[in-house]
């Protein structure tokens, strides 16, 4: 379903709530670097699944208040929790990565969530600017939306192959290029970005490590904003769901990263989510196909038609959205009850 104009105070309200509680997050609870206890995580944890729903209830509201439209607001709502989901699940790769990260820089943990949220604030204005161009080009050029499926059912085929690609730091070109040219210290200054030295600013190591942990979100951003758009392409719906997931990752990042290993059988369910989606973005370019052969019945000519019309949108909307929530639960579950050999052996010598 297309893009609806919503009223501006929606906007205002979502940056409202997204703000307030990040600022409550590092002005109240996180004003001082620490290492988060189990209590905190957990509870953070909750707080941020909790907003997260609410605010799809809060969509739910104001769309059938503002438009009077009942029908538009399940839909709406279906559709959010549909890109929450698949961008929270996606982003349990970035779990990985910023162990590696942090590991191969030796972050002390009492940094790392100081890390996290500032990386968290620079992925607030990436997303916008890929999702509203990303957006409009599939509103301009609406074939876009069909290498988007491609290349969502190419990454599917890649991560079951187990060739998905790793972010390596010590590779990174962009690494490279930032400490050829800008100057970093080679030390961390507490829990400071930025010192003076000699009477010039300069970039700590710290500093470094935010950058890296940037590129890593755009990197993951090619992957799950299309997969979004398989979803919707209405601009509020991703753009929201996605930032409300990848707010809980910085707090899930403590509470999964030394269980993340376990959920082994997570990357085929999110292999299939993906090649779901993907081929779900390319029938439309099938429908039309067939119709231009005409190589089918009038009945079937109809059902065509009528997909192409969008008559089939809360349906396919309502399978897209059971397909991904099993899809992640069955995966989970396989993982839990049937642990691949090594984390077996480990588990029992522990």
């Amino acid at each position: 379903m297309e893009s609806i104009q919503y009223p501006f105070w929606a906007w205002l309200v979502f940056f409202a709530v997204v703000f307030a509680a990040l600022g409550i997050d590092l002005g109240i609870v996180n004003r001082k670097s620490h290492v988060p206890t189990k209590r905190e995580v957990f509870a953070w944890s909750a707080i941020w699944v909790s907003l997260a729903l609410s605010f799809n209830l809060f969509i739910y509201w104001m769309i059938n208040a503002h438009f009077g439209n009942h029908k538009l607001a399940l839909i709406k709502t279906q559709e959010y929790l549909t890109g929450y989901l698949i961008e929270l699940s996606l982003s349990v790769d970035n779990l990985f990565v910023f162990l590696l990260i942090f590991s191969y820089f030796k972050v002390p943990k009492e940094y790392q969530h100081r890390v996290l949220f500032w990386g968290i604030m620079g992925a607030l204005m990436m997303r916008m600017v890929m999702i509203f161009a990303g957006a409009e080009l599939v509103e301009q050029f609406h074939w876009v939306i069909y290498v988007f499926g491609i290349f969502l059912i190419y990454t599917a085929v890649k991560i079951l192959a187990g060739k998905d690609e790793e972010f390596d730091p010590e590779k990174s070109t962009l690494v490279s290029f930032i400490t050829r040219f800008v100057r970093i210290s080679k030390r961390y200054e507490k829990d400071r970005f930025f010192i003076r030295k000699s009477g010039k600013l300069m970039g700590t190591l710290l500093f470094l490590v935010l950058i890296v942990v940037e590129a890593s979100d755009l990197i993951f951003a090619v992957d799950s904003i299309p997969a979004i758009f398989g979803v919707t392409t209405d601009r509020f719906i991703v753009y929201t769901s996605n930032i409300f997931a990848i707010l809980g990752l910085r707090t899930f990042f403590f509470l999964l990263s030394n269980i993340v290993d376990k959920f082994y059988y997570l990357k085929y369910g999110l292999s299939f989510v993906l090649g779901f989606i993907g081929i779900k973005m390319l029938l439309p370019l099938v429908a039309e196909l067939i119709i231009w052969t005409g190589l089918t019945n009038a009945r079937a000519m109809q059902f065509l038609q009528d997909f192409l019309d969008k008559k089939y949108n809360e349906h396919l909307i309502t399978i897209s959205l059971s397909v991904v929530v099993f899809t992640l639960l069955a995966s989970i579950l396989l993982s839990l009850l049937f642990p691949p050999e090594a984390v077996r052996e480990g588990s029992s010598r522990g």
